[in-house]
């Protein structure tokens, strides 16, 4: 097996240094991922500047590149590793939450997302802590995670986004996406010592709403949480209805039927 680890906080990271011990077991690992901490850039890449990637510490197949999660695992798959691309792509295991709609703005679930946009197999990993927290038991459900990927394999565009809470116990559930939310003062305006505004956006207050179903009720019932993610985001349903509807006096053109259906 070949694997590339990456991640979004930093290749000096407890958590990615914990994730690159629990796959070495299977094979070849190279490590491309962020020279600092790049949480919450979701799936940016870098368009407008060049790129430094540099050899870390004087580790073999080890790259500390100044961008995001993204171009880390672009520059993996179409330089470092082009000529034998990886057979698996692990992101992770990110300090703090990747649930619900936190995965929309994580560069953790980025990584991994890029990868399976190159048709290769991908996980997510995240530890549901602050500092200070082990990342044993994270470290154990990736190594267990990764092996029955490796047995099983994932459907063609889809990636897995899982997340370990603080106190879990092995006891993991498959399930579909929640949304997360964060109270407070969502923005905070401040004015510096010259005169200026400036802001601090979020807050820190949670609260976790969805179905039974949804990975943050599992979290909250104590549960590792494994979401599958889809390449293709088209909203099936919303298509057929708008392929009902006339705009112009038109009638609309033929929609395939959602896959499925």
């Amino acid at each position: 097996m070949r694997i590339l680890v990456s991640n979004d906080d930093g290749i000096q990271s407890e958590g990615l240094r914990a994730l690159v011990a629990a796959v070495e077991p299977f094979g070849e690992v190279w490590v491309v991922a962020p020279s600092s901490e790049m949480s919450g850039v979701s799936h940016a890449i870098t368009l407008n500047r060049a790129l430094r990637a540099e050899p870390f510490e004087g580790k073999e197949r080890w790259f500390s590149v100044d961008g995001t999660p993204t171009d880390c695992v672009y520059l993996a798959l179409h330089h470092f590793m082009k000529d034998q691309l990886p057979d698996l792509v692990v992101s992770g295991i990110n300090h703090g939450s990747n649930l619900g709609t936190d995965a929309h703005y994580s560069g953790t679930v980025a990584a991994a997302h890029e990868a399976m946009l190159k048709g290769i197999p991908a996980l997510a990993f995240s530890l549901v802590a602050g500092r200070g927290h082990s990342f044993d038991m994270a470290a154990t459900f990736a190594r267990k995670m990764v092996q029955w990927v490796i047995d099983n394999g994932l459907p063609t565009g889809v990636m897995l986004n899982c997340n370990v809470p603080a106190a879990a116990d092995g006891r993991y559930a498959i399930c579909s996406q929640g949304k997360r939310t964060y109270g407070g003062n969502r923005v905070v305006r401040r004015r510096d010592p010259r005169g200026g505004d400036y802001f601090w956006i979020g807050g820190t207050e949670i609260a976790h709403d969805g179905r039974p179903c949804a990975d943050t009720h599992a979290h909250d019932e104590g549960l590792i949480t494994v979401m599958p993610i889809e390449q293709d985001l088209t909203a099936y349903k919303a298509l057929a209805k708008l392929g009902q509807m006339r705009l112009d006096g038109e009638a609309p053109a033929r929609i395939a039927p959602a896959p499925g259906v």
